[in-house]
């Protein structure tokens, strides 16, 4: 049994980059207000122009709906789908084809106006440079098919479109970038200043209780003794990993990491027979998204070895989406019994629900399970 290729799509971005997005989609709302208001102003003033006037008046209405659908559907991220885009898009570019229509071929000021830039952003907004140019070319090109003759005006609303939708949408992506990036500080600090203070309680009982029992058993000799003995090696191993959680500074929780390669270790180190897929380049992340994706992967290779036997064997899949990274982790074990993880956490065994899941929760991710008689799957996705 390997793991079978699979089609992927980028996954949602992460929490505070959504929370960037909504805040810039509500900037938006107000806009479209503005320029709707302007439109409608503009073609009532210039209304003899018009050469079929019930077909601008029917027009000028079209793009007023569309301005109060456009911001409801656009207030809400599972409506921010391709084909919301591209009917918002599509309609702007249709409102400018329309305007020899319904004005003549001598028009002066197309229908829409500015209107067009609600549309523009939006893209813009949504898939940050790309979608500002694709949206400011295909909008160009439209307002400069319709003219007999292109004067410096039009010229300068052009240069204007194909400057400013790169430029937001680059501005746009960086906002998204930056309070994803401040809100894995946050979390690391908050991460340090936990294990710090579980430091403390280990050291202040656990570490105490495993010292004492390693003294006492080898006063009292025999069984004692070799109870003893194993009580001061997870003394030193506990002392030993709290040294290391101590070590880690801000420094090097700023530096970039290559996940690739510290999966490829992980899987050399495992005791479990591990087969790793990563690409064939570094996947360069933030020291602390590696830290933690790597450990979530130790636990599923952990829990292979646990409970799908010694026979079992594994395979661990590194996969690079636009917004995301996503580890998988597969084995050909028995799978996992329905209703046991529940069971486990119930009677306060937080293996799967902390090691695993509450990792990527951290980091802003999500940790997915399959399972069956076949093996089980861990899919690990967190935020890039």
């Amino acid at each position: 049994m390997t793991p079978s290729p699979r089609t992927t799509t980028p996954a949602a971005a992460s929490a505070a980059g959504v929370a960037v997005e909504d805040r810039l989609f509500r900037a938006l709302a107000i806009l479209r207000v503005v320029v709707t208001v302007n439109a409608v102003a503009l073609n009532l003033y210039r209304r003899d122009n018009f050469d079929h006037p019930v077909a601008g008046a029917l027009l000028v209405v079209a793009m007023t709906g569309w301005s109060g659908v456009a911001i409801w559907a656009y207030g809400a991220p599972r409506r921010r789908t391709p084909v919301l885009l591209g009917l918002d898009l599509a309609l702007a570019i249709g409102s400018l084809l329309l305007t020899p229509v319904v004005k003549g071929a001598d028009f002066n000021a197309t229908v829409p106006g500015f209107w067009v830039m609600g549309a523009l952003l939006a893209w813009a907004v949504h898939w940050h440079v790309r979608g500002g140019l694709v949206a400011a070319m295909a909008i160009s090109v439209a307002d400069l098919g319709i003219r007999d003759h292109i004067e410096q005006a039009n010229y300068g609303n052009v240069f204007l479109l194909m400057i400013g939708g790169p430029i937001v949408g680059y501005m746009c992506g960086s906002l998204q970038r930056m309070a994803t990036e401040r809100d894995l500080a946050e979390r690391a600090a908050a991460a340090a200043e936990e294990r710090a203070r579980l430091a403390r309680a280990v050291h202040d009982g656990v570490l105490q209780v495993l010292s004492l029992m390693q003294r006492r058993g080898a006063e009292a000799g025999g069984a004692w003794a070799e109870l003893g003995q194993v009580a001061g090696e997870q003394e030193r191993s506990l002392r030993s990993l709290i040294r290391q959680q101590a070590g880690v500074t801000a420094e090097a929780s700023d530096r970039e990491q290559d996940l690739a390669g510290a999966l490829e270790a992980l899987g050399t180190a495992s005791a479990t027979r591990v087969e790793v897929s990563t690409p064939g380049h570094p996947v360069l992340l933030p020291g602390p998204v590696v830290s933690e994706l790597v450990a979530a992967a130790g636990a599923c290779l952990d829990n292979v070895g646990r409970h799908a036997g010694p026979d079992a064997r594994a395979w661990v899949l590194l996969e690079e989406l636009e917004s995301s990274v996503v580890v998988t982790v597969r084995d050909d074990g028995p799978g996992i019994p329905a209703g046991r993880l529940e069971a486990a956490q119930h009677e306060g065994r937080l293996g799967v629900a902390e090691s695993i899941r509450g990792r990527l929760a951290a980091l802003g991710g999500e940790a997915r399970l399959d399972t069956g008689s076949w093996g089980t799957e861990w899919e690990l996705e967190a935020p890039r």
